[in-house]
């Protein structure tokens, strides 16, 4: 059995998964048009070119720019919760066993739901998809930086009602350039109080001192990305000291033209290093990418043996926010 065959044939574990970025274009297509809000394309070909990424962006803005129409369409909670069940069916296609999705409650209340009714959708989405798929999935809910306070607060609070119920874990997302993690304190604080897991997206766009800010302000137990670590070297005595994971994910990374290419990509550094690291796909859809596409690129572009893919996806269980008796099942897959 060659490489491609076991790496197929591996059980995977996904951690950096947004659900906005991964929904299939036919169904953004179907819904769009559904909905009336189809104003400016004739052909489904047309309209898929601009929900993904076609090599290189200049920026992490102009790649986020592939998120607006799936966002429109996400907006009741039937569309919610059957593209979050799709999803959990595209995930046991790659023979990823569990996951963890996250997205932003807030983002899809533009036309009447409720925080509460949001994170009800998705939480049916994937508990109907493991029932049909036999994926095991939690959700993450991302607060968005720049937006006001309180309503990062407000997911928060609402959440909380679901924690351990389908929900695990809090984020920050969005622009880090220009809104730092210490601006986002007092929403961690209270995320850690009321006993939601942490993670945190820093160091993807060159702030390497967001991922220190991260650790230290915002309480983050992961680091999305974490790309610009190796700019500081005590970034690496804190990830191991207070043993932080890294969610890499290096198509999107290669896409916002935070590296020029995947051979350059510094996953491969970290790993030798000793820095806990896993590999992601960030967004299936935006990013054309699955997680298996990623472990054959990390096979043949950064010289990943198929025991150091085995080793990245060890260290996914053992970063999951899932419960004890969820990793024993994941671990008895393997």
């Amino acid at each position: 059995m060659n490489i491609r065959e076991k790496i197929k044939k591996l059980p995977k574990v996904e951690l950096h998964l947004h659900l906005d970025g991964s929904v299939r274009e036919e169904t953004v297509w179907e819904l769009l048009n559904k909905q009336g809000e189809n104003t400016n394309y004739k052909s489904f070909e047309e309209f898929s070119k601009i929900l993904s990424v076609d090599g290189k962006c200049e920026s992490l803005k102009e790649y986020l720019k592939a998120f607006d129409y799936p966002i429109m369409v996400m907006q009741n909670k039937e569309t919610l919760k059957r593209i979050s069940r799709e999803l959990i069916e595209d995930l046991s296609k790659e023979g990823v066993v569990y996951g963890e999705i996250r997205f932003a409650p807030i983002l899809h209340t533009s036309k009447g739901l409720t925080i509460e009714e949001v994170i009800e959708a998705a939480i049916d989405g994937i508990k109907e998809g493991e029932k049909l798929y036999g994926v095991k999935s939690n959700l993450i809910l991302c607060a968005m930086r720049g937006f006001p306070l309180e309503d990062n607060i407000n997911v928060i609070k609402k959440g909380a009602m679901y924690l351990n119920k389908g929900v695990v874990s809090a984020d920050l997302a969005g622009n880090e350039h220009d809104f730092p993690p210490e601006e986002s304190k007092e929403v961690f604080d209270l995320a850690k109080s009321l006993g939601y897991h942490i993670t945190i997206h820093a160091g993807e766009t060159g702030r390497e001192e967001n991922i220190i800010k991260s650790i230290d302000i915002t309480h983050a137990e992961r680091i999305g990305h974490g790309m610009y670590a190796y700019k500081n070297p005590k970034i690496y005595d804190v990830l191991k000291e207070k043993n932080i994971t890294l969610e890499m994910c290096p198509t999107s990374n290669l896409n916002t033209s935070a590296v020029d290419r995947l051979e350059d990509h510094p996953i491969r550094k970290y790993f030798d290093e000793g820095i806990k690291v896993t590999v992601n796909t960030d967004n299936m859809t935006v990013s054309r990418i699955t997680l298996e596409e990623e472990l054959y690129n990390l096979n043949e572009k950064l010289g990943f043996s198929y025991e150091e893919i085995v080793e990245l996806m060890k260290n996914a269980i053992e970063a999951s926010f899932c419960d004890d008796e969820t990793k024993k099942w994941i671990k008895n897959k393997f």
